[in-house]
């Protein structure tokens, strides 16, 4: 058992304190990454005062969360495109799973008074067809305008003649109906060819017009030695070419990687701005902004030396601050748009209104593993560092049942207060998994108890701590877990900096929060969580 840190001096001051610093530190600059947190795949539109923007969450529900922003500093999940999808019992987690699949890279537009989105879930057969949805507000509520074949990566692009195109995979086109209900039969064309010296990654098509001509963004990586990923642009007078390419970025940041895919928006007063992600481990695929320079008739993506800069200034000053992750009382009597299930939540087995001020998660199926266990609920983690703790009543677990909070991913770290034979012991968990490639079914599960206490008492607090710092500071993915029995004293339990992993084989997605109570045995089990806490920082000692 590791040392025991008092909350009020060791954690709060560590996270509370520095966070007030860093909020007035960078309170007049954009700090890059602009959302250091699992936001990939991005697409971003503006209208009016306001910045709109859609990531990829895959398996998470509900799904293709939209974020609103009116100085691209500050940023708020404001709706989902749709609360789950039905196509196939694996995105209940019967007969497989849909881990690293699901929703992907969703397209959103601006037209005639409406939102609207086009995705093509990573599948195979009728579960990869592609929705296009359409909404009043972007907030919602959506609606399926139409399903069609699959388009990988995909661009939904109006131009002005009232034609309508949809841009995938890598430099294909067709042309829809008007009333977006399905290709118009024999448009298909090959836009550009593939040149020699793009003969690995091409994908990730974001199509916007400019002074009457049209720009395909899309990210490249050929895989040789001296190669690096980048943004390239292809450019041409008329949407069915001849294109032309200018690579528009090619940059490393912050001590990761160099970044490509995402897009570019206009503002108000015609300035224009990157909008790009970044692979950076464990805590996932971040978003940075960059100014967006018309060189020549090309958006050249970076500041004056075409590289991420570490501040962009804000669109506007003195907007309130608010966050994409947050703390949760579970006062509501409805779930916070900052929460997502893994997989479709069964709904009779969680409640707000139970038990007021807690959310209730049920046992409902007996599994023999947290990666199928329905209504585990996330958050995203985020850098620098980050801390999340929940407060939680298990008196009403039954035999075999299992509660706690993880650090959720392919390889997850977790807290697990489990009932064995009327006994309560909190275990600090390693778990992985492996998945079959075709349907993800859970084909092997390892688990490895690194420590265990017994609990005499019913009411527990967990915490686990995140830290995604480059370099040797503080060991980059580093998860760290910690347990109290009063809120104030904690005792960190377990493996000692934990590594976090991206797989992108597996789930292909940041390391979360979840929370989650689960039955090995039988039904009927349940767990009260008094409050999530979170805290970000910038991960200072």
């Amino acid at each position: 058992m590791k040392k025991v840190m008092m909350m009020c001096v060791a954690c709060l001051t560590w996270i509370g304190t520095v966070a007030d610093d860093y909020e007035t530190i960078h309170t007049e600059k954009v700090q890059n990454p602009m959302l250091w947190a699992d936001v990939p795949d991005p697409d971003v539109i503006r209208v009016g005062d306001t910045f709109y923007l859609v990531t990829t969450t895959m398996h998470l529900m509900p799904g293709a969360p939209v974020m609103a922003s009116k100085d691209l500093k500050n940023w708020e999940t404001v709706g989902y495109i749709f609360d789950r999808l039905t196509d196939s019992p694996k995105y209940d987690m019967l007969n497989g799973t849909v881990y690293g699949r699901g929703q992907w890279a969703t397209s959103l537009k601006y037209h005639n008074g409406k939102f609207y989105a086009l995705l093509a879930p990573n599948e195979q057969g009728p579960m990869g067809d592609t929705y296009i949805f359409s909404a009043e507000k972007a907030e919602g509520p959506w609606t399926i305008v139409s399903r069609m074949r699959h388009f990988h990566d995909c661009s939904l692009f109006f131009d002005d003649d009232g034609r309508v195109y949809v841009i995938y995979g890598t430099g294909e086109m067709m042309e829809l109906k008007p009333d977006l209900s399905d290709v118009i039969e024999g448009t298909y064309q090959r836009i550009f060819q593939r040149e020699e010296d793009e003969k690995g990654l091409l994908e990730g098509s974001r199509m916007i017009k400019h002074n009457g001509k049209y720009y395909l963004l899309m990210i490249s990586h050929t895989y040789a030695p001296g190669r690096h990923r980048r943004e390239v642009c292809y450019r041409a007078d008329d949407i069915h070419g001849p294109y032309e390419k200018q690579v528009i970025l090619e940059s490393e940041f912050g001590g990761f990687s160099y970044e490509a895919q995402g897009t570019i928006v206009d503002t108000q007063d015609g300035d224009w701005y990157g909008i790009i992600f970044q692979d950076r481990g464990g805590v996932g695929r971040v978003l940075t902004v960059m100014p967006c320079r018309w060189i020549n008739g090309w958006p050249m993506l970076g500041d004056e030396n075409g590289k991420v800069p570490e501040t962009v200034r804000p669109l506007k000053s003195g907007m309130s601050q608010t966050a994409i992750v947050k703390s949760d009382d579970f006062s509501n009597i409805q779930l916070g748009l900052h929460w997502q299930w893994n997989h479709n939540p069964v709904d009779a087995a969680w409640s707000l209104t139970e038990r007021p001020g807690y959310l209730r998660l049920k046992t409902n199926r007996v599994v023999n593993t947290l990666y199928l266990a329905p209504n585990t609920l996330t958050q995203r983690m985020e850098g620098p560092a980050c801390s999340g703790s929940i407060v939680m009543d298990v008196s009403h677990l039954k035999d075999g049942d299992c509660a706690g909070l993880a650090a959720f991913n392919s390889d997850t770290g977790a807290l697990i207060v489990k009932k064995q034979g009327g006994k309560l012991l909190l275990e600090m968990t390693e778990m992985t998994v492996e998945l079959s490639d075709r349907d993800k079914l859970v084909t092997k599960t390892e688990e490895k108890t690194i420590e265990q206490v017994p609990l005499k008492q019913s009411k527990v607090w967990l915490r686990i701590d995140g830290d995604f710092r480059p370099g040797e500071r503080g060991g980059k993915d580093a998860a760290n877990f910690y347990y109290s029995l009063d809120g104030t004293q904690w005792t960190q339990i377990g493996t000692a900096n934990y590594r976090m992993r991206f797989d992108w084989r597996r789930f292909f997605m940041g390391t979360k929060f979840g929370i989650f109570c689960y039955a090995t045995k039988k039904k009927g089990g349940f767990v009260d969580v008094d409050a999530f806490t979170y805290q970000r920082n910038d991960g200072s000692e």
